[in-house]
């Protein structure tokens, strides 16, 4: 299921949207911005991957018993 949100955008980052859109890298604005959106969520995921990975090195790591200790 899709949902809708609209938002509003300086002229400076229309332009910049609208600019892609010309220059064919991206089908529709709704894909340049799902684009945008998994890339962010791919850096969030990274950054948590590399905490996790300094915490197990430190020996701070949780270490977990049942996927109830994730929560």
């Amino acid at each position: 299921m899709r949902s809708v949100i609209n938002i509003s955008l300086p002229s400076q980052l229309t332009k910049a949207v609208e600019n892609e859109l010309k220059n064919k890298h991206f089908a529709s604005k709704s894909e340049f911005f799902r684009y945008l959106l998994r890339e962010w969520l791919a850096g969030r995921l990274a950054i948590d991957l590399e905490k996790g990975r300094k915490e197990y090195r430190t020996g701070s790591a949780k270490i977990l018993k049942t996927m109830k200790s994730l929560w």
